[in-house]
């Protein structure tokens, strides 16, 4: 199912790309911050042809996306944590006391 997912999404890459590409650019002085002149209801009218293309495109891009983020998901849901094999240390009984200072040296 991956298989087929990641082939999917190479194809995806490769058509938005192409799409984006295609489209009419819209530089058009202040006009293109606003969006304006592609709105639905702008003076243009609706959007054309290629914009809905790459929006359904875009859409479907995401979708695999998250499907894919999903199912590898679902492949590696084992953890390292549980093969950790933690040593016990085992503590003295009594604590060792420090022995007793050397006595000086006369000369």
């Amino acid at each position: 199912m991956t298989g087929i997912l990641l082939v999917s999404q190479f194809i995806l890459a490769i058509v938005l790309t192409i799409a984006v590409l295609l489209q009419k650019s819209s530089s058009i002085g202040l006009g293109a911050y606003s969006g304006s002149n592609e709105s639905l209801f702008g003076a243009k009218g609706p959007a054309g042809f290629m914009a809905k293309f790459t929006f359904v495109v875009g859409i479907v891009f995401i979708a695999n996306t998250i499907a894919l983020g999903y199912f590898y998901n679902q492949d590696k849901k084992v953890s390292l944590a549980e093969d950790i094999k933690i040593e016990k240390s085992v503590v003295p009984a009594t604590p060792e006391e420090p022995a007793a200072p050397a006595a000086p040296k006369e000369n």
